[in-house]
């Protein structure tokens, strides 16, 4: 089985500070320059499962990397290039303190809230007599606020954010226009594929004045995924749908009796089930680029990586 990278502690020329998130390590490069480090650690009900999944952190990175060049003609993104397939390296913003999330269907949270009565998701109102996985009119944005570490992200109205100073008016209704823009690409793409692209979230920020998108973009981490075919059918008789997203990791967990709660412990993962959740990454990548997945290389990825950046890093002074 292949070693699954689960951290990285690399000294760049430059470097300022090194942010460690649930799956991606950023070094920030002279206030200028961001690498990103996308790692073989996989989370779900906001816990790192304590082992990585093999070729997961390239799945992501190529995926995201293929649809900023994707989506580049929309609006600005922080990608100046891709020097290894775990990394990404690209301009440092000052990230919004809100996530931008485009929703098409009435399904997850939405759906969870709609049934216990909701009628309005973010200050967007919701009509009665909506099923879950129905289609919305018009795809609708339902911000969020960027939660601190260990907290939950919380659904706020376009008004709120305004009205608190989070964003100005202006740069709102700018990442609003992105973000139906970006979705409706990423609707195009799918469709392409056999797949509808359910909803997705989006992270900006600003640079020299100017609005970038950041992070990943159209990934299974950050948006659901349902297959076209047999996606009536399944509506009209109620039943789930089927889908192209990390869900099936969740589903493992709870079957074995793990939802992130106090007291409860992660269930052993065995070589088997990290082999296939590999296995699973794999075959979104496929689904999703509609391209061949190539495994890198698996000598000393460490050192691959590390020489791979510090050859950008030199071009980019």
């Amino acid at each position: 089985m292949a070693k699954a990278i689960l951290k990285t502690d690399f000294h760049f020329d430059g470097q300022k500070g090194l942010y460690v998130g649930k799956v991606r390590d950023v070094y920030n490069i002279d206030d200028q320059y961001l690498v990103m480090v996308v790692s073989d650690r996989i989370s779900a009900f906001d816990v790192v499962l304590p082992k990585g999944i093999p070729y997961k952190g390239q799945v992501l990175n190529q995926i995201a990397s293929k649809f900023l060049d994707a989506t580049a003609d929309i609006c600005p993104n922080w990608k100046i290039a891709s020097p290894d397939p775990m990394v990404t390296v690209g301009h440092r913003c000052e990230g919004f303190p809100v996530e931008m999330i485009v929703r098409a269907y009435l399904t997850g949270s939405s759906w969870r809230d709609y049934k216990a009565g909701a009628r309005e998701i973010c200050g967007v109102p919701i009509p009665d007599g909506m099923k879950e996985h129905q289609k919305f009119p018009t795809p609708i944005v339902t911000p969020t606020t960027k939660a601190e570490i260990g907290e939950h992200d919380q659904n706020i109205s376009r008004e709120e954010i305004i009205a608190r100073g989070l964003v100005s008016r202006e740069d709102y209704d700018k990442l609003e226009q992105y973000s139906l823009a970006l979705f409706q690409r990423g609707t195009e793409i799918a469709a392409k594929q056999g797949l509808i692209l359910v909803d997705t979230k989006y992270e900006f920020g600003k640079k020299d004045g100017e609005i970038y998108l950041m992070d990943e973009i159209h990934t299974p981490d950050s948006s659901r995924y349902f297959y076209a075919d047999g996606y009536q059918e399944r509506f009209d008789q109620g039943l789930p749908q089927r889908q192209l997203s990390k869900e099936f990791v969740r589903e493992w967990l709870m079957e074995h009796g793990f939802q992130g709660r106090p007291g409860e412990q992660v269930p052993e993962m065995t070589d088997e089930f990290v082999n296939s959740v590999s296995d699973r990454y794999i075959e979104l990548y496929e689904k999703i680029t509609g391209e061949t997945f190539v495994k890198a290389e698996e000598g000393d990825v460490m050192e691959r990586m590390e020489n791979n950046i510090k050859n950008m890093l030199a071009r980019l002074k």
